[in-house]
């Protein structure tokens, strides 16, 4: 008789229910199983999850689930990346108070994770908000303070007008705030900082252990920290009564190009030009012009490159005849290097603009390997590359790397008073975090400003600092500042009156050290207790986007290493092992003739016989013009709600589908086609189940021996595909172990179809019982609901989310013949099929005999023949 139809509706809560009651999936910090930590980037509270979020801890859950049924002890918590400014707008908005439109908003969202059926320890949540969290973050940063990984001082900061706070650099996108979108001002403001500099060499050298991460993610983080070798170089400055400074020192990796400079520059704030603005109002004016944007490398690489002439003048360090001007140049940041470099306009493109603008021309200093010294010149684009020597005295002809050692040697050697002129150096991009943010829904910082005393930490007793309820959001700022009584307390080394600290920390400190917490996240004595950070980290496979390569990434390393400074972990390094970072998910966009944009569930598409689509509104059948697919995003209302999409079809459709669309690590095209399929698909395997029941044999019994053909080419089929979706799994590629399972149901949707008589041998009963089970074993990680009901239909009473992974007999899948691919010096000539026992004598002779072969020889002798074994024949000729 026909089965009834799967429904999800009813199953999936039913299966979700039982895995709480029975707790399935709470972990043991004492199991004596081997660990796994598998992890993804914890969520912001915003009220609703999305499509992203579906794909990203789907992906996660199948790890887990894989990993736990291969007999690991898997831990796979869940979080809340929950301070930051969007709860402080939506107070402000609603006239409500950040935590209650946070906690609001995480009980939502825990709610919908939860009916996705991730197999998360819920007994681990943290948030980051709650003062049982930030608690030991305060402690932490204490502790980072007395060790000297904690520093205050005034600096240029990046200022969001719009979000009334300072941003780090890696907050500024191309000039204008991370959240906000406003565009940023330079402010000098006394800020806390974590010195992350400090790890600056460790953190590069270190990501060459880092192979199971992606090449590009290693690759901006080198970037970002900028490893450079360089040289510092004193400029003699001639007398001048604008300032009593003699010397001016600049870094620079190309001592190469000294003889092709132009021009000195020093950076706005630098205080050689302060010095000068003294005197001189038009430079006053152009400094605080400078100020008026970012701070960060974005800003000012696209910035129009402007610069005011200071009058001074320089000896160049080769020629004292030969003056340089130096100007004040809104390019150079007092932050990197000595805030001054030398231009030499013919061979860097950013001196070249400015020099063009300023009439300063160029001396092309370095011909490149295909040019004429007699002829080259530049104009309008700068050679950056190297080559040989030209117009540069005692260092014409030599190559570009002699030049340097050349032109390092003899400034080490000559002298400015009593030092050297040049010194060799080692420098870093990369620079100190700035956490202070001048905001309420942070985490406090934990010191007390005392006119006496200065800055006092908060004694560890008194920890946590909470943040007062009662505070107002009628107007910009930090309501800390204007708490009539919070912010005033007695200085804890004299007991006179003194303030607290009224900024809060950056909101990437929250996450800079979550994974840890959650290894032991009810320690209320510690942040970490060690011995089970050291059991449970690194994170044996960690999940989130790319946009997070360098902040949160770089930011956690670095914790990761004042926490082992710090005594909070042993010899940990590294937090993350393995990372992995996936595509988004993506859907087409919908626009009204009014140029509105319109929900896809407001939408009707329909596809005409040639293929063309058109798409009608559902409200009037008013037709809409079909965009271009970009990322989900509630400004384009080209989204789908992971609730309609559950209760319409059930979450394992929804996460099959994200799982098969394309590869992992790609975005992934939402189509409605695409869901339906996969919906069909579940009800597919449920009826193919049930036909597999039917014909099994009783749960537990064994395989015999010596199988009829039918049953051992079913045995072959399902073994093979199991150990290909190991593989898969293992690797990541969730597409190919969803083809895989794909793939096999048809195998046995074949067999099934194959049987003609009621009466099915013992041998095909035992078969299709494995291939049921196995089968059901596979996608468990996948469609773990389905699963569940289909374990049970076959007979068990135990859960399947507790059934251990089948083990694959790798011997039935071997096949007798094996197929070479055959080259003729490096390039494909033909295939080879011969036994898979045969020796290299005989592979050798086989490949020869290949008439492919023979006509690619054209006649010439073979050298030899190379043969990788079970891979690859080349034929050298």
């Amino acid at each position: 008789m026909d089965v009834e139809r799967y429904n999800a509706r009813e199953v999936e809560p039913r299966w979700r229910e039982l895995w709480d009651r029975s707790g399935t999936f709470l972990t043991q910090n004492g199991d004596s199983r081997p660990k796994y930590y598998v992890l993804e980037m914890f969520p912001y509270p915003s009220g609703r999850i999305h499509m992203g979020h579906v794909r990203n801890y789907t992906m996660g859950d199948v790890i887990a689930r894989y990993k736990r049924a291969r007999g690991f002890n898997v831990l796979h918590p869940m979080g809340w990346d929950a301070f930051g400014m969007p709860a402080e707008n939506a107070a402000m908005q609603n006239n409500s108070h950040p935590a209650g439109w946070t906690y609001a908003n995480i009980a939502s969202m825990r709610e919908q994770l939860k009916a996705i059926g991730l197999s998360l320890d819920w007994s681990r949540e943290i948030a980051t908000c709650d003062p049982g969290y930030y608690k030991h973050q305060q402690k932490l940063f204490l502790d980072f303070l007395a060790a000297g990984l904690v520093d205050r001082k005034r600096s240029k900061v990046n200022w969001d007008p719009v979000d009334h706070t300072v941003l780090a650099n890696e907050q500024v996108i191309d000039g204008r705030g991370w959240r906000s979108g406003a565009i940023v001002e330079q402010r000098e403001l006394t800020q806390w900082f974590l010195k992350i500099s400090t790890f600056a060499e460790e953190l590069l050298a270190s990501l060459d252990t880092l192979d199971r991460w992606p090449e590009k993610v290693r690759l901006m983080q080198a970037n970002w920290i900028g490893r450079s070798e360089g040289l510092l170089i004193r400029f003699e400055i001639l007398p001048t009564p604008r300032t009593a400074a003699t010397e001016l020192e600049v870094y620079t990796t190309r001592p190469d190009t000294l003889f092709g400079a132009k021009f000195l520059a020093i950076a706005p704030d630098h205080p050689l030009a302060q010095d000068c603005a003294e005197s001189d109002p038009g430079l006053a004016a152009f400094i605080a012009e400078c100020q008026q944007r970012g701070t960060s490398a974005e800003a000012v690489e696209t910035g129009e490159k402007k610069g005011y002439d200071t009058g001074l003048r320089v000896r160049h360090p080769f020629d004292v005849e030969w003056r340089l001007p130096v100007y004040v140049a809104n390019f150079v940041l007092m932050d990197y290097g000595t805030g001054a470099v030398f231009g030499c306009p013919a061979h860097d493109q950013r001196d070249l603009d400015f020099a063009n603008a300023y009439g300063l021309g160029n001396i092309p200093v370095i011909c490149p390997p295909d040019a004429d010294p007699a002829t080259f010149k530049v104009t309008e684009i700068a050679y950056d590359g190297e080559g040989t020597l030209i117009n540069s005295g005692f260092l014409d002809g030599l190559s570009s790397a002699q030049a340097k050692e050349e032109a390092a040697r003899r400034l080490e050697e000559s002298s400015i008073g009593n030092h050297p002129q040049g010194r060799r150096k080692v420098n870093y991009r990369l620079r100190d975090w700035g956490v202070s943010r001048q905001r309420y829904w942070g985490c406090p910082i934990p010191v007390i400003h005392c006119e006496a005393c200065g800055a006092v930490p908060v004694p560890a007793a008194d920890l946590p600092v909470e943040l007062p309820k009662d505070v107002t959001f009628g107007e910009p700022g930090n309501p800390l500042d204007r708490h009539p009584t919070w912010k005033h307390v007695p200085c804890p080394t004299c007991g006179g009156p003194a303030l607290r600290e009224t900024d809060t920390m950056d909101t990437f400190v929250d996450s800079s050290w979550y994974f840890a917490r959650f290894t032991d996240p009810r320690n209320e004595t510690a942040p970490t207790s060690v011995a089970a950070v050291e059991h449970w980290l690194p994170v044996d496979q960690y999940i989130g986007g790319i946009e997070h390569a360098i902040l949160h990434l770089l930011y956690a390393r670095f914790f990761t290493r004042a926490m082992q400074a710090t005594g909070h972990v042993g010899a940990l390094k590294e937090p993350f092992d393995g990372l992995f970072t996936q595509g988004m998910v993506v859907h087409e966009t919908y626009r009204s003739p009014a140029g509105d944009w319109l929900y896809p569930a407001d939408v009707r598409v329909e596809t005409q016989a040639g293929g063309a689509r058109s798409a009608f509104r559902l409200d009037g059948g008013e037709e809409v013009s079909i965009g271009p697919i970009e990322k989900m995003s509630k400004s384009k209302r080209n989204t789908v709600d992971p609730d309609e999409i559950i209760l319409a079809y059930g979450a394992d459709t929804a996460r099959w589908f994200v799982l098969s669309d394309s590869p992992p690590e790609r975005d992934v095209i939402w189509t409605e086609e695409g869901v339906q399929g996969s919906a069909k698909f579940v009800q597919r395997l449920w009826r193919l189940v049930d036909e597999l029941a039917g014909l099994a044999a009783p749960p537990g019994t064994p395989v015999p021996q010596g199988l009829p053909e039918g049953a051992a080419a079913v045995r072959k089929a399902v073994h093979g595909a199991l150990i290909k979706v190991e593989e898969d799994i293992e690797r990541l590629r969730f597409n190919r172990a969803v083809a895989q399972v794909h793939d096999l149901a048809n195998k046995l949707s074949a067999a099934v179809g194959a049987i003609e008589s009621p009466e099915v041998d013992a041998g095909m009963r035992a078969a299709f019982r494995e291939a049921a089970e196995v089968l059901v074993l596979m996608f468990a990680p996948m469609m773990p609901h389905l699963a569940e009901e289909c374990w049970a239909r076959l007979g068990h009473s135990t859960l399947a989310a507790n059934a251990p992974w089948p083990a694959a007999d790798r011997a039935i899948v071997v096949e007798d013949t094996i197929t070479l691919p055959v080259q003729v010096n490096g390039k494909k000539r033909a295939d080879l099929v011969l036994d898979r026992g045969a020796d290299t004598l005989a592979i050798e002779a086989a490949a020869l005999a290949l008439e492919q072969v023979q006509r690619a020889l054209e006649g010439r002798p073979v050298k030899k023949v190379i043969i990788v074994p079970q891979r690859i024949v080349n034929v050298v000729a």
